[in-house]
């Protein structure tokens, strides 16, 4: 007969569910923390994640930015600088709060990590719970931001530390860099293989267009612009695009929409042109292919600071916008191809970071709290 391990305090996970960056990186991290670290998810949606194993579970919140309908809207009362989305008069807001507030005393939770909310950072702060922030590209300089930073923990970043911003230098202590984190491993088929299995030409060039899930996606019409600037090459766009209804489209260009197979994608192409959200940019560069980014909108201008990064560190092509002509999109693709080293890619990649991450995560609590396992509760009973 043997007791039941006991388990361990444990880690509450807050996932804003815009977009799908947050949701991938969560999902790889409880599936590599050890089954005896039970961890509570909070997110205004639970079908975002896939699979996750047994010890974590999912509590579904309102939304912090969405409209339910019973608000009292009272916009005249100033918000103040270390608050982002804090509007008054919200009982979905204070329902997601008093939720989070009440597992936090119930449960005693080792940490609370955050991908993405200042508000909630500083909740869980507030409540005496240790929190890791996640940390993401923009100018995030604002008194909301620092408070978050200055009360984690710990500070998660999913990706390399070559693309950190400059004015990061105090925060580089509390940082870890996981480049790749949410992203699935796996060998990616040669070009050749993947243009089979897509049914491309072999021996045709071939762009790919590819923009995220987090915001309204690129124009239509210079995309067109594009494959006639191209005649001879093959325009491929997947995810969401803005229709035009003075686009102007080859056949050589083909708009696919969603699909469920990027990586095939980003392994067929000769050339790819992408927004900047995370897991976009980890797909390309484990790729290795020539690489125009061109951010889309994003709060804080997260993707326009990642584009100026990935360009300092010799990975990408940094456009303020889709090139407006046939002359500026041959010379943007000429120079991305003329100043593509795939070696500089290949450095900004990592290798099996949810396992680095979860060790991490696990060396922060037990260096908060102690080595030794803390029980929640003692065995209901024994097994042979």
């Amino acid at each position: 007969m043997r007791d039941l391990p006991a388990l361990r305090q444990p880690f509450g996970y807050f996932v804003h569910h815009q977009g799908r960056g947050h949701a991938e990186r969560c999902a790889a991290i409880v599936n590599a923390l050890p089954p005896d670290r039970p961890v509570t998810i909070f997110s205004a949606r639970d079908d975002i994640f896939g699979a996750l194993p047994g010890h974590v579970r999912i509590i579904r919140i309102p939304s912090l930015f969405e409209r339910g309908g019973a608000e009292r809207d009272m916009d005249q009362i100033d918000t103040p600088e270390t608050l982002h989305c804090a509007p008054l008069g919200w009982p979905g807001i204070r329902q997601a709060m008093g939720t989070i507030a009440a597992w936090f005393a119930a449960a005693d939770p080792a940490l609370m990590i955050c991908d993405v909310s200042a508000e909630i950072a500083q909740l869980a702060r507030i409540c005496s719970v240790p929190h890791v922030k996640i940390l993401q590209h923009g100018a995030r300089g604002d008194a909301g931001h620092r408070a978050a930073y200055a009360g984690a923990v710990g500070l998660l970043a999913p990706f390399a530390a070559e693309l950190a911003q400059p004015d990061w230098q105090d925060l580089l202590p509390k940082i870890h860099f996981a480049p790749g984190l949410g992203v699935t491993a796996g060998v990616l088929p040669d070009r050749r293989a993947a243009r089979v299995a897509l049914g491309l030409d072999p021996d045709r060039p071939v762009a790919l267009v590819l923009s995220g899930a987090g915001g309204t996606g690129f124009s239509q019409a210079p995309l067109g612009v594009a494959a006639r600037a191209f005649p001879g090459w093959t325009w491929l766009t997947i995810g969401t695009l803005q229709q035009e209804w003075h686009a102007t489209e080859g056949r050589n260009l083909i708009c696919k929409g969603w699909v469920d197979d990027p990586e095939t994608h980003i392994a067929a192409a000769d050339l790819v042109v992408s927004s900047t959200g995370n897991t976009t940019c980890a797909q390309v560069m484990t790729a290795g292919r020539p690489w125009i980014v061109v951010p889309e909108w994003r709060y804080f201008d997260e993707q326009r600071l990642k584009a100026e990064a990935l360009q300092r560190a010799g990975a990408a092509l940094h456009l303020p916008h889709l090139p407006s002509s046939a002359e500026s999109w041959r010379a943007a693709v000429a120079a991305a191809v003329a100043d593509h080293d795939p070696a500089r890619q290949a450095r900004l990649t990592g290798s099996d970071p949810a396992a680095g991450t979860a060790r991490w995560l696990e060396a922060l609590s037990d260096d908060l709290w102690g080595a030794a396992p803390i029980p929640l509760h003692s065995p209901l009973g024994a097994h042979a």
